[in-house]
């Protein structure tokens, strides 16, 4: 067993990844022979990644708030605590928080020598978030 205490500062999310005001904290990075790394990621109200791909699958568990996501040519789902989104490989997709709400999540990802964690994309413009239902429906 190894406890590794804090000691990474959360750091702002670049805003060639996302849009809006994101917060990141590393919570796991394991040395190699490990591929997973876990990321808690804070959403303000209408914040957003832009669209990218895993080259080996995503897993979002929600953990508070309310937010979106949505696999390219698919609808929009409103997410929320409790919920967990697997995203396949090679899945172009976005995910965020919703217009009023903030949100959080616990961001689960693999890479290795052949395959990087993400590939990101275009942002998602404010006409495809503008798409998301009711945060009732």
């Amino acid at each position: 067993m190894r406890i590794v205490r804090s000691s990474i500062d959360t750091v702002k999310g670049p805003q060639d990844w996302f849009t809006g005001d994101v917060f990141i904290d590393a919570v796991a990075a394991a040395p190699a022979p490990s591929r997973v790394s876990a990321n808690l990621v804070h959403f303000m109200p209408g914040a957003r990644t832009h669209w990218h791909r895993h080259a080996l699958s995503q897993s979002v568990f929600v953990t508070e708030g309310v937010g979106l996501c949505q696999r390219r040519g698919g609808p929009i789902e409103v997410i929320r605590p409790g919920d967990r989104v697997l995203f396949e490989a090679d899945e172009e997709h976005w995910h965020g928080a919703a217009p009023t709400r903030l949100m959080v999540h616990l961001a689960i990802n693999e890479g290795d020598d052949e395959h990087a964690v993400v590939q990101w994309l275009a942002p998602v413009s404010d006409e495809e978030y503008g798409q998301a239902p009711s945060l009732t429906d």
